[in-house]
């Protein structure tokens, strides 16, 4: 899926006290990096390597045949929230041979979206499963791809997902929804720690 050029990002600061760890996983061309670079307010750090006829062999690529370059160790981008608060958000790899990647990305991480396109759906579970055996708050966002939009009980169900888990609906290409993704992620875990609602985060994405 390709991102949609944003306007000028927001300079840096030069420093910050807190650096807050969020990863953005999902299958094999569910949108991870086209979100990464829809909302980093950095030009994103992107480990991507055009895809050859070898990968093909590795790599199922019969749902994503459009797609001509894969990531090969994370996306990386920031956020900043305030004078003293930034984001760091790392997209993972979604090839299998790569989900060796995963338990290090998870280290330290806050929270984690959980990136579905709803044609495939199977292709969610091992991200929702290695984030719960880590205990690791996480949202789950359905991509934009188009067609038939599936009713979100249909889409809980067939991931199996606790109740209090946040199911939403994004378009990873739009910095306004990939924002939006991040807003109810940080609201999740606020409630999950039983903290104060953080009232100014609508604000502080920018």
């Amino acid at each position: 899926m390709d991102s949609v050029t944003s306007d000028a990002r927001t300079p840096l600061s030069a420093s910050a006290d807190n650096g807050l760890k969020i990863v953005i996983v999902g299958g094999f061309g569910v949108g991870k990096t086209t979100m990464v670079r829809s909302v980093s307010e950095i030009r994103p750090l992107n480990t991507e390597e055009t895809m050859t006829q070898a990968g093909a062999a590795v790599d199922d690529i019969r749902a994503v045949r459009g797609k001509t370059a894969t990531t090969v160790a994370f996306d990386f981008g920031r956020i900043t929230l305030d004078a003293r608060n930034v984001l760091y958000l790392f997209g993972a790899p979604g090839q299998e041979r790569f989900w060796f990647l995963w338990d290090r990305l998870f280290s330290g991480t806050l929270g984690a979206i959980v990136l579905v396109d709803t044609r495939r759906i199977d292709d969610s579970w091992y991200a929702i499963d290695r984030l719960e055996h880590h205990g690791t708050p996480f949202v789950v966002a359905c991509n934009d791809f188009g067609g038939t939009a599936h009713p979100p009980a249909e889409v809980r169900a067939a991931l199996d997902l606790e109740p209090h888990v946040p199911l939403l609906h994004c378009d990873a290409r739009s910095r306004e929804s990939s924002k939006q993704v991040l807003i109810s992620l940080v609201e999740h875990i606020s409630g999950l720690a039983a903290a104060p609602h953080p009232e100014p985060l609508q604000e502080l994405l920018p």
